[in-house]
């Protein structure tokens, strides 16, 4: 891919300045990631995800390359950040609903037709977001994180960014999965379809999710990331804290629970979705 190999040459670059064929070569870049032809992690027909070093270093790239600017409307708030990265140009024939009330998508993000945005919230640079989702108010989805199909992302949910390294896959969120208000998925952390976090739920790469209906734990291996079965429903939970002094003092601590897998109770409680899409 002539692209790659150009981005790749153009990131090894230690001279910090950059010509107007390099920003061109950026500028094509970043139009590939909007219009979703690349992106920073994928999966293949096994199911599996990997990482696409090479466009996290394009991304990356943006920040070297950009200088600051006064990106200010007419109004009293100021904005100011790197030329490269202004706000998603997206128009009505892109099909995404942005209602009204302070919301903002970064340039180099890919938005699908059917996506809904609440207000406000925020998509940054390198995030995939797939038909039908709905980002609902004060939602997060961070840097290259990557969003499936009709998912919902409640309000106040925040989808972390893993940008660096660049070889670290970054937050999946596949199809069909509601992201409960207040949760937080967090350094890698793969939810796979139809999965259901209640509000409330964190996940990093360090949380131990408690499986009650498989009795199992899961946990981030070493050369794995924290993976939420396909239909899992997870609350937040705790667990005793061990040692003596824990015991004496009555601690616990946070731990993510699985209570039940997905069934046709839970696809009733979800299926107002529809309707407000």
């Amino acid at each position: 891919m002539p692209l790659r190999e150009d981005i790749e040459a153009l990131a090894a670059k230690v001279d910090a300045r950059f010509t107007d064929e390099d920003r061109a070569l950026f500028a094509a870049f970043k139009t590939a990631l909007n219009a979703g032809e690349i992106r920073a992690a994928e999966k293949d027909s096994s199911g599996n995800w990997s990482v696409n070093p090479w466009v996290k270093q394009g991304i990356l790239l943006g920040f070297r390359m950009g200088t600051m600017v006064d990106m200010s409307a007419n109004g009293p708030l100021r904005f100011f950040d790197k030329d490269t990265y202004p706000v998603h140009p997206l128009t009505t024939k892109d099909e995404v609903r942005i209602v009204p009330g302070g919301s903002s998508i970064r340039d180099g993000a890919f938005i699908a037709r059917s996506v809904v945005c609440m207000p406000p919230m925020y998509v940054n640079a390198g995030a995939y977001v797939d038909e039908g989702t709905m980002i609902d108010s004060h939602a997060l989805v961070g840097s290259c994180a990557q969003i499936g199909k009709r998912v919902h992302l409640s309000a106040a949910a925040q989808i972390g960014g893993v940008l660096e390294p660049v070889g670290a896959v970054p937050v999946i969120i596949e199809d069909d999965v509601l992201v409960g208000g207040g949760c937080g998925v967090y350094e890698g952390t793969i939810v796979r379809e139809r999965a259901v976090l209640a509000a409330g739920t964190i996940l990093t790469g360090s949380t131990p999710v408690y499986d009650l209906v498989r009795e199992t734990v899961y946990q981030r291996k070493q050369d794995a990331q924290l993976e939420i079965p396909a239909g899992a429903v997870v609350v937040p939970g705790s667990r005793a804290v061990q040692g003596e002094r824990g015991r004496d003092w009555g601690l616990s601590i946070y731990a993510a629970v699985i209570v039940k897998y997905r069934d046709a109770k839970t696809d009733r409680a979800v299926q107002l979705e529809d309707y407000l899409r």
